[in-house]
């Protein structure tokens, strides 16, 4: 069994918490509406795990993306390592496309499904992506549903916490004009 430490840490839009072990990040959880939240749901995914400050430069870096990223900065979280041993061979597969959206573009559950060679899977890739662990890193909230529709969204706030870090990230989700169309 891997040993995870986990911490909590301040972001623009509230506490938020990360959990990592020494293949890397395992957990990351957007904020719960408090610290007491944020540490309970992460002692459910992670029970034996020991909070504690940032041991390594990857959770470290890890923070200090996740940290500028939701005060608004274009941030490229794709050098943090994550740890996805928990995870099945199609949720990885999922996370890795998931991986390479920038911040402020957006991809579809079908789209998602056509890159890794499951045309006709774009539900499950939607369910791989609400089982994901390291949102935010993973950035599900890019992944949207057919039609430029948000889709779903487990974290707390679900939809609403979606398009809020989507707005943050200046991503233009559905039939919202865009700064062009407004100066037609």
């Amino acid at each position: 069994m891997t040993t995870h430490a986990y911490s909590l840490f301040d972001s623009a839009i509230g506490v938020c918490a990360v959990a990592w072990s020494v293949h890397g990040v395992s957990d990351m959880n957007l904020p719960e509406g408090d610290e007491t939240r944020s540490r309970a749901r992460m002692m459910r995914r992670r029970p034996q795990a020991v909070e504690t400050a940032p041991d390594n430069d990857n959770a470290r870096a890890a923070i200090d993306g996740v940290r500028r990223l939701l005060s608004g900065e274009r941030i490229d979280l794709t050098g943090v390592v994550v740890d996805l041993t928990d995870c099945e061979d199609f949720e990885r597969s999922v996370y890795a496309v998931a991986r390479t959206v920038p911040a402020g573009a957006t991809i579809t559950y079908g789209e998602i499904a056509q890159r890794i060679g499951a045309p006709r899977q774009a539900r499950e890739v939607g369910q791989a992506l609400g089982r994901n662990p390291v949102g935010i890193i993973v950035p599900c909230h890019r992944v949207l549903a057919a039609g430029g529709k948000p889709g779903g969204f487990t974290a707390h706030g679900g939809v609403a916490t979606k398009l809020k870090l989507l707005s943050i990230e200046g991503a233009v989700v559905g039939d919202a004009p865009t700064l062009f169309d407004i100066w037609r």
